[in-house]
C-alpha cells in the first residue's frame, strides 16, 4: 500500500494520505533550536535540549502517537461547522477532506481543503534563529464570501524537563504561568526565579512567546482546560466550538497558546498570516521576531533562504544509478538523516522522547561518517569534543554533554561503565576526517583528556588502543566491559569479546597505515608486534570451523558458535572479519556465504541466529525482547552497512547492492503497510522472519544506520573513497549496471564522475580519464582534481 510519492526535483517526500501507519515525522531547525513535526502537524519544540529544554509538551506512547502538536482550527461563523489545518485533530471524513504534506529539508508544508476553503501552512525555523513559523496561506474557493475564524493551539510543557513535566506533577502543575501582552502570548515556567540566559544548565525562569503577523488577533486563551473543556479533546475543543475565545490566563495547571483572528474572504480570495513561536519573553524576543517577520513576503523569503541553505548542503553529493529509488535515497533523504542524526544523536523523536540527552560516544562518533563531505567545519568542533570525552586511561565517557563538558576536569568514569568498543570508532571517523580534509597536521593537534593530561589526536588513538591491549580475558582477546555495542551481551567482568577483536585489529591496521604515512617507525613495530599476537588469538580462540564466535563469557562459555543451540551464528563478527582484513580469500568466501545463508532475508540481514527463547537471562538479555525482534534476532539496521561493506570487499556487486535495497527505505514506498514508519528514513530495527511482524521496523531517524548505509552505497557501492592524496575510484556493482554517474564534492571542489560497464563486470576499474588525462591506477591525485573535474571510468 502507498500513502506518498518521492519528489525529487523539490527534494520532497509528499504524503498523499494522511492516515499513515504511523506518524510520519519531519525535522525543524538547528542544534540550538529543534522541532519535530508530522504529516498531521504533531510534535514538539525544544531549545537545546530534548530532555532539558522542550518547552513544548509531548505525551509519549499516545494515540495516535504524535499528539498534541501545532494546531490551527478554523471555525466557519456562518455554519458554525469547524476543521484543523492538519487532518488531525478533528479528523474530517476523508470524502470531504483533502489533504497532502510536504515534508522537505528542514521544513514541512501541509495543505488542505475542506468545505471549499484552501489552506497551505508551510513550518520552519528560519535560519539562526529561535523561533519557528507557521506561514499560513487561506483561499476561499467558494462562490460566495466565506467568514472564518483561526484558532491556534499549542500546549506548554509546566516545566521544560520532560520528567518534571510529565511525572513530577506534585510541583510542575504550580510553576506555569501565562499572560499576554498586546497581541502576543507569554509562557513562563518558574517565573519567580531570574532569567539567566548566558548559562542553559541554571535553573531559572523560563519564557517562550507566540505572536500573529498579518492578522489583528481577536482573542485568546491560554488555558488548557478552559480552552478544551471538560471531558472534551483535541478533537473537539469548546472554544473552537463555540467560535470564540475567552480570554483565560492560566496560573498554575495547564497553560496554552492560543490566538484568534477573523477573516472574511471574498470568492477566489486569499490572504496570509505568520504564526511566530520562539525563546524568549513576549516583550522582548517576541517583539523582536514580530519586527524581523513584519509581513507575510518576509517570512517566504526568510523560507527560500532555508530552502537554500538545505539544499546546497545535501547536493554535496548526488548520484544518477539504474534504481530511480535509490537516488531518491541518496540525492536527498539519506543525506537529510544522516544530517538530522548529527545534529540531536538520539535525543529527540517520537520514541527518543529526552530520556537520553547529550551525545553518546559510540553514535557520535560514528554519525560524522556521513555528514564528513558537507559539513566538515562542524565536524571538526564535534570531533574534537568527543576526543576531548576520552579519558587519560584511554576509554571514554559513555555519554559527553556539549553544553555541561569541561575537558581535563570531568570525573573518571567507574570502572564498571566503560564500553570496549566506544574508542575504537575513532578509527573509522578520525582517518575518515583527515582524508576527506587534508588536514594531516590534525594527527599533531593536541588536545585534553576529559579527566586529566592531553596528547596528540595520534596520543588519543594510541591510547585507545592500549585500553583495550591492556583489558583482555582467558584467550588474550579484548574484555567485553560493560558493553561492546551490543548492549544485551552479558559477558561478566572477565567476559571477552570477538567482535571487539576484529575492531582492534582494524585500530592496529590503522594505526600502522598512520605511522607509516608520517614515518614513525617504532610506532610501526610496537603496532605490527601487537597485531601479530591479535592475529594469533583470533585465530586460536575465535574461529569456529565454518564462522567466527562472538564472544565468550567469564566462565569461558562461547556464544554464537556451532554448539550453542540459540544464537548459533552471529552477523558482526563475520562481517567485522572481512572489513578489518583478516578474513580474506576463501575464509571471507566461507563467512560471508554463512550469513548468505543462515542470516539473510527479504527485508535484510538478521542480526543472530536462531533468536533466544530458552537462555538465561543471566547469560544474555535478548530474550527479554520478542524473537526476532531488536538485539534478539531482529534485522538490525546499523549492522547492514557491514554486510554491504563486506561483500563489495569480495567483489559482489549483486549480493552487495540486494543487501543494501532489502533495507534502503524507499524500496518499501508501494509496501508502506509493511515497514510502517517513514519510507525515506533509516530505522533501528526491523522485525525478521521469527516475528509474526515480519518486516515492520521501529525507531525512525535517528539512528546509526542512516550514517552506514549512506556510507556504504557512496564509497563501497558507488566507489568514491577519500583518501590523503585524492579520490579512490572502486566501484563494486551489479554487473547489469551499464552506466551511473557521481558529483561529489570534495575539498571544495566538485568533481563529476561518470562510470560505464560495457564488460558487465561487478568490481574492477580498467582505465580513468580526467579532464581528457589518462589517471595510473584508481587514485586520482589532488593535484588533478579542479572545480568541475569530468572524471571518465571504465569499469573492467
Amino acid at each position: 500500500m502507498q500513502y506518498g510519492h518521492f519528489d525529487d526535483e523539490k527534494k520532497e517526500y509528499v504524503i498523499t494520505r494522511p492516515d499513515t501507519p504511523r506518524s510520519w515525522c519531519n525535522y525543524l531547525g538547528d542544534v540550538n533550536y529543534g522541532a519535530l513535526i508530522t504529516n498531521n502537524a504533531g510534535g514538539f519544540s525544544f531549545y537545546k535540549s530534548a530532555a532539558n529544554g522542550r518547552f513544548m509538551r509531548f505525551r509519549p506512547n499516545t494515540i495516535p502517537m504524535d499528539q498534541p502538536g501545532r494546531y490551527v482550527y478554523v471555525h466557519d461563523t456562518d455554519s458554525k461547522d469547524y476543521w484543523s489545518t492538519a487532518w488531525q485533530p478533528v479528523a474530517k471524513p476523508h470524502d470531504s477532506y483533502k489533504t497532502k504534506t510536504r515534508h522537505g529539508s528542514a521544513y514541512t508544508i501541509i495543505e488542505s481543503e475542506y468545505s471549499h476553503i484552501a489552506t497551505e501552512t508551510k513550518f520552519f525555523v528560519p535560519l539562526g534563529k529561535t523561533y519557528e513559523c507557521w506561514s499560513i496561506k487561506i483561499t476561499n474557493n467558494d462562490t460566495k464570501t466565506r467568514n472564518l475564524r483561526f484558532f491556534t493551539y499549542v500546549e506548554y510543557a509546566t516545566h521544560w524537563s520532560l520528567y518534571q513535566d510529565i511525572i513530577n506533577l506534585q510541583y510542575s502543575q504550580y510553576i506555569v504561568r501565562m499572560s499576554y501582552h498586546n497581541g502576543i502570548i507569554n509562557h513562563a515556567s518558574n517565573p519567580y526565579l531570574p532569567v539567566v540566559k548566558e548559562n542553559f544548565n541554571v535553573e531559572q525562569s523560563r519564557h517562550t512567546f507566540l505572536g500573529l503577523v498579518g492578522a489583528e488577533v481577536s482573542g485568546f486563551d491560554t488555558d488548557r482546560d478552559a480552552f478544551i473543556g471538560k471531558y472534551r479533546s483535541y478533537n473537539n475543543p469548546i472554544v473552537v466550538e463555540q467560535g470564540a475565545c475567552k480570554g483565560t490566563i492560566a496560573e498554575g495547571d495547564n497553560g496554552c497558546g492560543t490566538l484568534q483572528w477573523d477573516i472574511s474572504l471574498a470568492p477566489g480570495e486569499s490572504k496570509e498570516v505568520v504564526v511566530i513561536m520562539g525563546i524568549g519573553q513576549a516583550f522582548d524576543e517576541g517583539l523582536t521576531a514580530q519586527k524581523e517577520i513584519a509581513n507575510p513576503a518576509i517570512a517566504e523569503a526568510e523560507f527560500q533562504k532555508l530552502v537554500a541553505h538545505w539544499h546546497n548542503r545535501i547536493q554535496g553529493m548526488t548520484v544518477s544509478t539504474p534504481d530511480a529509488e535509490m537516488n531518491s535515497q541518496l540525492n536527498m533523504w539519506s543525506p537529510f538523516n544522516c544530517l538530522m542524526t548529527f545534529a540531536w544523536s538520539r535525543a529527540a523523536s517520537i520514541v527518543y522522547s529526552g530520556e537520553r540527552d547529550g551525545l553518546g560516544y559510540r553514535d557520535t562518533v560514528q554519525d560524522m561518517l556521513g555528514v564528513l563531505h558537507v559539513i566538515p567545519h562542524e565536524v571538526t568542533a564535534r570531533l574534537e569534543l568527543m576526543i576531548t570525552g576520552q579519558e587519560s586511561n584511554g576509554g571514554a565517557m559513555p555519554v559527553v554533554k556539549p553544553f555541561d563538558h569541561n575537558p581535563g576536569k570531568m570525573p573518571k568514569t567507574p570502572d564498571h561503565e566503560y564500553r570496549s568498543d566506544d574508542c575504537m570508532w575513532l578509527f573509522n571517523a578520525v582517518p575518515a576526517y583527515v582524508k576527506e580534509t587534508g588536514d594531516l597536521a590534525f594527527y599533531d593537534k593536541v588536545l585534553p583528556y576529559s579527566d586529566k593530561g592531553e596528547s596528540s589526536v595520534l596520543g588519543h588513538l594510541r591510547r585507545a588502543i592500549e585500553f583495550n591491549l591492556e583489558r583482555t580475558g582467558a584467550h588474550n582477546l579484548p574484555l567485553g566491559l560493560a558493553a561492546d555495542w551490543n548492549d544485551c551481551l552479558v559477558l561478566g567482568e572477565k567476559g571477552e569479546t570477538v567482535f571487539v577483536a576484529f575492531q582492534l585489529r582494524y585500530a592496529l591496521k590503522t594505526y600502522i597505515e598512520i605511522c607509516t604515512m608520517k614515518n614513525l617507525a617504532p610506532e610501526i613495530q610496537w603496532a605490527q608486534h601487537e597485531l601479530s599476537k591479535l592475529d594469533a588469538n583470533i585465530e586460536k580462540h575465535a574461529w569456529d570451523g565454518e564462522w567466527f564466535i562472538r564472544a565468550y563469557n567469564e566462565k569461558g562459555e562461547t556464544y554464537g558458535s556451532k554448539n550453542n543451540e540459540e544464537g548459533s551464528v552471529w552477523l558482526n563478527p563475520q562481517t567485522w572479519s572481512v572489513f578489518s582484513e583478516y578474513a580474506t580469500g576463501e575464509r571471507a568466501n566461507t563467512v560471508l556465504n554463512i550469513v548468505n545463508k543462515r542470516l539473510a532475508t527479504e527485508y535484510g540481514v538478521m542480526i543472530i541466529d536462531p533468536p533466544y527463547v530458552k537462555t538465561d537471562l543471566a547469560a544474555i538479555k535478548a530474550p527479554l525482547f520478542n524473537a526476532g525482534m531488536k538485539e534478539n534476532g531482529a534485522i538490525f539496521q546499523h549492522t547492514q552497512g557491514w554486510a554491504v561493506i563486506a561483500e563489495t570487499m569480495r567483489g559482489n556487486g549483486k549480493t552487495a547492492y540486494e543487501y543494501y535495497r532489502a533495507s534502503m527505505p524507499a524500496a518499501y514506498n508501494t509496501k508502506a503497510e509493511i515497514r510502517e514508519i517513514e519510507p525515506y528514513v533509516y530505522a533501528q530495527s526491523t522485525n525478521s522472519k521469527s516475528s509474526s511482524r515480519f518486516g515492520a521496523s521501529r525507531l525512525s531517524w535517528l539512528t546509526g544506520a542512516a550514517t552506514w548505509a549512506y556510507y556504504a552505497a557512496t564509497q563501497y557501492i558507488l566507489g568514491i573513497q577519500p583518501d590523503y592524496n585524492g579520490l579512490i575510484i572502486n566501484p563494486c556493482v551489479p554487473a547489469d549496471w551499464k552506466e551511473f554517474s557521481v558529483t561529489r564534492r570534495f575539498r571544495g571542489n566538485n568533481i563529476i564522475i561518470r562510470f560505464s560497464n560495457p564488460h558487465g563486470v561487478q568490481k574492477g576499474v580498467q582505465s580513468i580519464i580526467a579532464n581528457g588525462e589518462h589517471i595510473s591506477g584508481n587514485c586520482i591525485p589532488i593535484e588533478k582534481l579542479q572545480d568541475h573535474t569530468i572524471v571518465e571510468v571504465i569499469m573492467g
